[in-house]
């Protein structure tokens, strides 16, 4: 089992460095000049030059990337060609925002789309199972804009007027500070991701469910609470990991599109404002952190999938 999770954990750090080399080119690979694209109308000779000592655009492509790479393994994020700031320092608060986010989301959507789960297929057939079928259904083939929009619609334009409908807070304030602003960012997220988790999670314990040694546990005589949490729920569990994992790693990308709707001063703005200012840098740093959040998840959910399977636990053959 160890050797499995530090085989995952060696193939996670062979493709991080792989991403990093595609991010690295594919912005070394935009057409254009970069410090001509952002000094604008105020280029001239000596501030091109500035520019290009500034982020080693005289130095070859190779080059630049090792540097690049190197500053990464000490924190060093490069600076900002659009404000002069550290990446580091412009990204502190924004990748704290955004964390705050996905984690709030992730705290409410997984043991929702859990129990939801659970829930639906011990009710087989019945009311509640079709409704979470149906609701979960509907919810699913939703993409995250529309779900917003409709949020917005609801509860700060139209019908009701009772949260914000986009991010303000005055400067050196942080945005925990005004939970109402939240709120929205927070149920679009949830709404999106839950009805992945209910689906797989109803599908796997209904599988779970029909097994043989369930249905031996009953025939003993075993309390249906015990053989549901002791029995079932264990071997359940590890093909729904998955499914978390791929629903948060989602999450760190989809914030993107939800932090442009609600204009919430996080990961997902920094990169569209970077990509607006051709801010290099920036851009490369916002892909990288969102990469290594991808890779952290998937990394977890192999790690849960191989201990919640009895097979690799105890040795035997998988």
């Amino acid at each position: 089992m160890v050797r499995l999770i530090l085989q995952r954990l060696a193939i996670s750090i062979v493709i991080l460095l792989a991403v990093s080399l595609i991010i690295f080119f594919a912005t070394v690979l935009l057409p254009g000049d970069p410090a001509r694209a952002i000094l604008g109308q105020q280029a001239t000779p000596e501030r091109i030059a500035a520019i290009n000592e500034q982020m080693n655009l005289n130095e070859p492509p190779l080059t630049r990337y090792f540097l690049w790479l190197g500053g990464l393994f000490v924190g060093d994020l490069g600076t900002s060609v659009a404000t002069g700031q550290p990446v580091s320092q412009l990204l502190s608060d924004r990748v704290g925002s955004s964390v705050l986010l996905m984690v709030a989301a992730a705290l409410i959507s997984i043991p929702a789309g859990v129990i939801l789960g659970i829930v639906s297929a011990l009710r087989r057939g019945k009311a509640v199972d079709n409704t979470v079928t149906g609701l979960s259904l509907v919810l699913a083939a939703l993409p995250e804009f529309v779900v917003g929009i409709a949020l917005v619609a609801f509860f700060s334009t139209t019908v009701f007027t009772i949260l914000p409908a986009v991010t303000m807070r005055p400067p050196g304030s942080q945005v925990w500070d005004f939970p109402s602003q939240l709120i929205l960012p927070i149920a679009v997220l949830v709404l999106v991701v839950t009805p992945y988790i209910a689906r797989m999670m109803r599908a796997t314990m209904l599988e779970v469910l029909d097994s043989g040694y369930v249905e031996m546990a009953r025939l003993k005589g075993v309390p249906e609470r015990r053989v549901i949490f002791r029995h079932a729920l264990p071997h359940a569990i590890g093909p729904v990991a998955q499914v978390i994992a791929i629903q948060l790693a989602w999450m760190a990308g989809g914030v993107v599109v939800v932090e442009f709707l609600f204009r919430f001063p996080g990961l997902g703005q920094a990169l569209i404002d970077a990509v607006d200012y051709r801010d290099v840098q920036v851009v490369q740093a916002v892909t990288m952190i969102v990469a290594l959040i991808y890779i952290i998840v998937n990394l977890l959910a192999d790690i849960v999938g191989i201990l919640t399977n009895p097979k690799l636990r105890t040795g035997g053959d998988a």
